[in-house]
């Protein structure tokens, strides 16, 4: 079969397509034909290795040599022990454990994936899973009369947290780049930062939470942008950053009333099949900004990487549209 291969961590051009033996399913495994996966900034850390802890695993070389975790395609086969699926069926789901998307067969544990349901194409679909699965615990405290900012929220997962934000009845901010803040505007923001010519944590606004998806500022100027009660909450960003979240949080939350934390983001399909609910319901709009083909996976990738993206960028494969 055809996959995009990564032998070493770098820049997109380390990435190769090349044919590789078709996996075969372990026992709880499930062999998926794969018809579409979207491209996560997951994806582009464990390109590069950068953070560190994107080389879990694999500190001098890739754990695993293909990328790609949010898939979604037809069940092609089923290790022994699989109940749930069978030949046909039409799945999607974040196999952030074992990856392998950017290819043309895919296993997968059977408990990583739901059944795609009919309202969603498969290129739909696989927006869904882990970006789906952030929006919405990270907005979960989202309410009416809230102020909620959400750093980096002209991507994937910030779509969909704008609108989930929205949906809660909050007021929200949306921080992206120039070239976002009209897009930010059309999935309901009330209001847009460019953070190349302003600081939200600088502005003398107070937000009840903050969902930092891109973070990058120290935990003093994150506490900063926060309302008495207010939650800080970052996924991914460097190490240091992390740390000393995770520091001041522990110390000036009880202190100041102010939370700093990490979101630590729950997996499965009860984390994302509710959103995939209220897609197909009309409720939440699921954006796709560009598609591409397996032999531009190295595009794919530097779009999002390079915060380019609008909403999901998504590859597909024969069928997958």
């Amino acid at each position: 079969m055809r996959a995009v291969v990564q032998d070493g961590y770098g820049a997109a051009d380390v990435l190769r397509v090349a044919d590789v033996p078709r996996p075969s399913p372990a026992p709880g495994q499930v062999l998926v034909r794969v018809a579409a996966v979207s491209v996560n900034l997951s994806d582009w850390e464990t390109l590069r290795g950068d953070p560190l802890y994107s080389r879990i695993g694999g500190l001098r070389r890739p754990a695993r040599r293909t990328l790609g975790s949010d898939i979604a395609g037809r069940v092609e086969s089923v290790g022994s022990g699989v109940s749930r699926f069978r030949a046909g069926d039409e799945v999607y789901g974040d196999n952030l454990a074992l990856k392998g998307g950017f290819a043309e067969f895919a296993v997968a544990p059977e408990s990583a994936l739901a059944l795609k349901p009919e309202g969603l194409t498969f290129a739909e679909a696989s927006t869904i899973p882990q970006a789906g699965a952030i929006a919405l615990q990270g907005t979960a405290t989202a309410a009416a009369g809230r102020r909620v900012l959400i750093n980096g929220a002209g991507g994937g997962t910030g779509s969909f947290a704008i609108q989930l934000a929205k949906r809660a009845g909050a007021h929200v901010t949306g921080v992206d780049n120039a070239g976002k803040l009209d897009f930010m505007r059309s999935l309901g923001a009330d209001e847009v930062i460019d953070h190349r010519s302003r600081d939200f944590t600088r502005t003398g606004e107070r937000y009840d939470l903050v969902l930092d998806l891109v973070a990058t500022r120290s935990a003093l100027a994150c506490r900063r942008a926060l309302a008495r009660g207010g939650r800080y909450r970052c996924v991914g960003g460097s190490v240091p950053v992390l740390l000393g979240i995770a520091a001041l949080g522990s110390i000036a939350g009880p202190l100041t009333g102010r939370r700093l934390g990490v979101l630590v983001v729950r997996t499965g399909p009860a984390r994302f099949e509710p959103l995939a609910d209220l897609c197909v319901a009309g409720d939440v709009g699921i954006r796709i900004d560009r598609t591409f083909a397996l032999d531009d996976v190295p595009a794919a990738l530097r779009h999002v990487g390079e915060g380019r993206a609008l909403g999901k960028v998504v590859v597909t494969l024969p069928d997958g549209a």
